[in-house]
């Protein structure tokens, strides 16, 4: 009698093949095929996956898929069943070392393989993540709250509100550092929101995420943990950051200012990057190097500004060739508060859109001009376009990126209906989202002062 259990997740011709070699999931295998010899683990499948493949987990942590039917042989050595679930230990209790606070959101810093469906899902607790990175007790007396369990995409306003009043709680508390687990997708959403929300720290607020889950073998969530929590713990740096890889390779970590920072590659594990000006530090097992100087230090008070508030009825508009006034008009006519556009060039949009963005201010509308280079400046007094819009009452917003004028927008909206104090509120640095210039350094690849760049310059710089 077949046990389904046996064959987790397989049919059709891939499941006629397993049985036909008595092969059931967990076994040590080689398997001979028309194009070669593969050694591995046979997995349990994707129940939503197809039915003519057979996965093999390699020794070297990758998985394969092998066609079932260029399966010439099976050879079988044992059977040993992967365990993808990390027991929680308790963390060990130092009284010489600093109390630091993980608030785990959810993502992929904080997930497991789910073989029901291939995908990855939020399933480790905070308990879990320490208990799979040992190395975090050589730092601090880590403590753990899991406020969350949701993959980025469906992080919102809502959670920004309960992250920020969480961390104001724990300053309360007296911890000296607080790191928050998150999915990197919109982590630079979050990481703008707290940047306003949170104002004034006394300590360290590091946002960490891992661009691969730690079931696979090039997985970067423990050295993005071990890193954010020796930043936590160690750094003078009192602000809100995102500490993710800086190369590609394991050398370090790099602290990304909150309102700065941006999400730049699907899959690279240095993915993130600080856009228009420079990141704060390095961060490695050893050390920490600052970059720059003029962060905000690390104090021993509890006066820390917690502002929970945004306006939810406010959106981003990524402006193309041929845009319709309707888009504008839409959201309008369905009650949102604030717009904010990613032009074109210096910050402009087609003249067919005018009317509507007549209509905007007419209703109340505020409405934001950010450029969709990502990095410069919105110059709207250059060419005629810009002044027209200006007219119009949209408002330039110097260079902040496009999702951190939106997260403000909401932001200050949240405060108040003036439009003139919104203006206000959004044309007032608070946490380095608007910058009096561009560093020389810091455009594109050169991020400027890390080690592996000042040393290409320097072959080159008389």
């Amino acid at each position: 009698m077949i046990n389904n259990e046996d064959y987790k997740g397989y049919r059709g011709t891939a499941l006629n093949t397993l049985q036909k070699f008595k092969t059931p999931i967990w076994s040590d295998v080689e398997i001979i095929t028309d194009d070669g010899t593969y050694k591995g683990l046979i997995l349990p499948r994707s129940e939503t996956a197809d039915e003519f493949h057979i996965v093999l987990k390699m020794p070297i942590g990758y998985n394969i898929g092998i066609a079932a039917e260029k399966i010439k042989e099976v050879k079988i050595f044992g059977r040993r069943e992967a365990k993808y679930k990390i027991p929680e230990k308790d963390f060990p209790y130092d009284p010489k070392k600093p109390r630091v606070k993980l608030l785990g959101t959810g993502g992929t810093i904080a997930s497991r393989l789910d073989y029901r469906t291939g995908a990855v899902i939020p399933a480790f607790s905070p308990g879990e993540l320490y208990g799979s990175v040992p190395e975090l007790a050589d730092y601090c007396n880590l403590e753990t709250e899991k406020l969350y369990g949701e993959f980025s995409e469906n992080i919102g306003p809502k959670h920004w509100k309960g992250v920020a009043e969480a961390i104001g709680e724990e300053i309360e508390k007296g911890v000296q550092g607080i790191v928050i687990g998150h999915g990197t997708d919109i982590m630079h959403h979050t990481a703008a929101a707290l940047s306003f929300m949170v104002q004034n720290s006394p300590v360290p607020i590091v946002m960490v995420g891992s661009q691969r889950s730690s079931d696979r073998p090039s997985s970067d969530a423990a050295l993005n943990l071990i890193h954010s929590v020796k930043t936590a713990t160690e750094s003078d740096i009192a602000e809100v950051m995102v500490c993710m890889f800086g190369p590609t390779s394991d050398i370090y970590g790099l602290l990304h200012r909150g309102t700065r920072v941006r999400k730049m590659h699907s899959s690279y594990r240095s993915t993130f990057r600080t856009i228009g000006d420079i990141p704060i530090a390095t961060v490695s097992k050893e050390k920490i190097t600052p970059l720059r100087g003029d962060y905000k230090r690390r104090r021993d008070d509890k006066d820390v500004i917690i502002n929970p508030v945004f306006e939810e009825k406010v959106s981003i508009v990524y402006y193309y060739p041929n845009m319709q006034p309707d888009i504008i008009d839409s959201l309008v006519n369905n009650g949102y508060k604030g717009i904010v556009i990613a032009g074109t060039g210096l910050g402009h949009v087609n003249k067919p859109m005018y009317p509507a963005l007549k209509r905007a201010r007419e209703k109340n509308v505020a409405v934001y001009m950010t450029v969709q280079t990502l990095w410069g400046y919105v110059q709207m007094y250059v060419y005629d376009t810009g002044r027209d819009m200006m007219e119009l009452g949209v408002v330039p917003a110097a260079n902040m990126l496009p999702e951190v004028a939106y997260v403000k927008l909401g932001w200050a909206l949240g405060q108040t209906d003036d439009l003139e104090k919104v203006k206000e509120i959004m044309l007032t640095p608070i946490a380095g989202e608007i910058t009096e210039r561009e560093p020389s350094n810091g455009y594109l690849i050169y991020q400027g002062g890390l080690p592996e760049v000042e040393e290409f310059i320097s072959q080159y710089r008389k």
